[in-house]
């Protein structure tokens, strides 16, 4: 068998993982914009601004754990600061920046949050059973270090 090539049984489970995965972060991602406002973005943004930064992070580390970069990043942030969400200043130490939750960010993310457990419970864990979960646990586990191996 050629290693280079995906037999059309393995390019069957690829499109079925994939296509599951899809099919319901859209259902959450929907539900939460429906009754929030906010886009996968902003909830992104704000999430992580939250729990990674106690309410504010570098510019270039937020875009850095998003996976993106630092234009695509900035534009949005210049849409939430339209909106209220987040303000950017400038670091006094050095060049950087640093983005900061508003309260009104603060608040529409205390609201989503619900809104998104809720539509994860309902579109994925309520669909598995123990065994499932221990399953899919045992796979991310060993895909991650795998992959986390490859990058050392």
């Amino acid at each position: 068998m050629d290693k280079n090539e995906l037999t059309k049984e393995e390019m069957q489970i690829w499109h079925m993982w994939k296509g599951s995965f899809q099919s319901i972060f859209g259902r959450v991602i929907k539900e939460m914009t429906e009754q929030t406002g906010l886009s996968e973005g902003d909830y992104g943004v704000l999430d992580r601004l939250a729990l990674l930064g106690n309410g504010s992070l570098r510019q270039q580390e937020l875009a850095d754990s998003m996976d993106w970069d630092k234009s695509r990043l900035s534009h949005h942030l210049t849409r939430m600061e339209k909106r209220g969400l987040v303000m950017r200043k400038p670091l006094q130490s050095d060049r950087g920046i640093q983005v900061v939750i508003t309260s009104a960010g603060q608040s529409i993310l205390d609201e989503a949050r619900p809104v998104v457990s809720q539509a994860i419970r309902k579109h994925f864990l309520d669909q598995l059973t123990a065994q499932d979960i221990e399953s899919i646990t045992k796979l991310a586990e060993r895909t991650r270090t795998a992959h986390s191996s490859e990058g050392s």
